[in-house]
């Protein structure tokens, strides 16, 4: 079995029901057990500012899938939730992307492996330190020493009684 991170990030549609109901979907998905899920976190859009606020947080999931072949699960998965891609940074109900997989590297047209924005990324590592404080991002930092070196107060932990 492999150890994968995955970020879920949404701001369209009730970003908060979307994401927690894709948190529920891989918790529920033959071939995943979820390990460990972050709480929501607020952020502000990254690229394209004329949208709103994203909802994220980071799962881990235990799989015998191999990489590929979750990432394409997770695809499979965005589409689900009604996906579009209409320009990079564009609006969107769900994001599901692959941080880690077992520690592995790879970089092929489906999949980079780690994830190589994950540690520019405030609405990635703060999740990601509630769930694997210990984890070392691809900088070389633990996901500790980059809380303690970076600006990150733009990500908001959600209240979860805000769920509705």
């Amino acid at each position: 079995m492999a150890l994968a991170l995955i970020a879920l990030g949404g701001n369209l549609q009730q970003p908060q029901k979307q994401v927690s109901k894709a948190i529920e979907l891989l918790a529920h998905t033959p071939g995943l057990t979820l390990l460990k899920a972050s709480s929501l976190y607020a952020t502000a859009p990254v690229g394209y500012d004329n949208q709103p606020d994203f909802i994220n947080a980071v799962v881990q999931v235990s799989t015998p899938l191999p990489a590929p072949q979750l990432m394409q699960l997770l695809l499979d998965i965005e589409q689900q939730f009604g996906r579009e891609r209409p320009f990079p940074n564009a609006p969107r109900i769900l994001d599901l992307d692959m941080l880690d997989y077992d520690g592995m590297t790879l970089d092929t047209p489906l999949l980079t492996l780690p994830h190589p924005r994950m540690h520019m990324r405030g609405f990635v590592v703060v999740p990601l330190a509630e769930i694997v404080p210990d984890y070392v991002l691809p900088s070389g930092q633990s996901v500790v020493e980059w809380l303690a070196t970076n600006k990150h107060d733009d990500v908001r932990k959600l209240d979860p009684n805000s769920i509705r």
